[in-house]
């Protein structure tokens, strides 16, 4: 899951992604608005969920909101701001924000409010999805595998682990590149090293192969990978 953070507060800004991280999302940090909307112009779809602070260099958090909207752009924005006059709250939701946070916040508060987003809006983000013997349940965050015999076994992962099993799973029995799971998986901003996704994959075969099915993802040489949605539960 990704998500798209619009923040210019230095000390803030890194304390949400910090905390998104943890949480398994994978986010892309900006501090200027115009900057905001080029992603959101080219890759919006890659997004689960926006948060914009209100006030930004560029444009603002409001007017984000009101281009997304013009748009019929259907993404949930939640908006972060210090004003608290109930006009502003007013004119927050008036342009279409899906929830309101005002400063100063705590983090649990903020997840809480994430994770709202996404049970009110299930047609964009399932709370569960599953591939053939495979469970991936975002609620928990845990990964879980029906086993021939009928056993349910839990596999752990690491945040990258789990977005990176979610992509397959998402594109089962298509060739992926790396070039498109490291799109998918780094920052925009990240200066990933160039051997990552094969190393990411060995970590993540790695733990399927705990219960026998690291077969699951097929390297296809000279081209990427393939996840095989194959193994049906019973």
């Amino acid at each position: 899951m990704r998500v798209l953070l619009v923040e210019d507060e230095l000390d803030l800004g890194a304390a949400i992604k910090r905390t998104l991280n943890q949480e398994k999302y994978v986010v892309d940090w900006v501090m200027d608005g115009t900057e905001a909307w080029n992603y959101l112009e080219n890759q919006w779809t890659q997004y689960t969920l926006a948060i914009f602070d209100w006030l930004v260099p560029g444009l603002s958090g409001l007017k984000l909101l009101q281009l997304l909207r013009a748009r019929n752009n259907p993404l949930p924005v939640l908006m972060l701001t210090a004003k608290d006059r109930l006009e502003d709250k007013v004119a927050g939701l008036d342009a279409g924000a899906d929830d309101y946070l005002v400063k100063p916040f705590r983090m649990a508060e903020l997840l809480a409010r994430v994770r709202a987003l996404q049970r009110r809006l299930p047609q964009l983000q399932p709370q569960q999805l599953q591939v053939g013997s495979l469970i991936l349940d975002y609620g928990t965050r845990t990964v879980y595998h029906f086993a021939p015999n009928g056993g349910k076994q839990q596999i752990s992962l690491t945040n990258k682990e789990f977005q990176l099993l979610e992509y397959f799973m998402k594109h089962p029995n298509q060739i992926v590149t790396s070039d498109q799971i490291r799109n998918q998986l780094w920052e925009v901003s990240a200066d990933a090293i160039s051997n990552v996704v094969a190393a990411q994959i060995r970590l993540l075969r790695r733990q399927l192969a705990q219960v026998s099915i690291a077969h699951l993802i097929e390297t296809i040489h000279g081209t990427g990978y393939r996840f095989i949605a194959t193994n049906e539960p019973k």
